[in-house]
């Protein structure tokens, strides 16, 4: 595959799977857990599609093929950090919304 093809798939899934967790918090907030984990377990297999994307972007330059360095490059890689710290934040944000659950308030701390 070439460079343009994987750097494409890397954006194109992590973006996906930022939409996915962004789809998990409007779950919680309905109180579907059982969509939250659909929506993470989605994201994750997204992100990690991404990540073997630049794992294989790194193996290449690894093994002496050089990687131009390009805006879609530079793009890929903010696509995918940004995701990533997406999702752990989604994950600790539905967190809090179980625990808001639990202590009789609603998604936006009323009782």
């Amino acid at each position: 595959m070439e460079n343009t093809e994987v750097i494409m798939n890397l954006i194109i899934n992590a973006g996906s799977a930022k939409s996915s967790a962004m789809e998990a918090i409007y779950a919680a907030k309905k109180r579907d857990f059982d969509a939250v984990a659909e929506k993470f377990k989605l994201a994750n297999e997204q992100i990690n599609k991404a990540h073997n994307a630049q794992t294989s972007l790194i193996s290449a330059e690894a093994n002496g093929e050089h990687t131009e360095i390009n805006l879609m490059m530079i793009h890929a890689q903010d696509h995918l950090m940004t995701s990533i710290a997406f999702i752990d934040l989604a994950k600790e944000l539905v967190d809090f919304y179980k625990l808001a659950l639990k202590q009789g308030k609603d998604a936006h701390g009323n009782e």
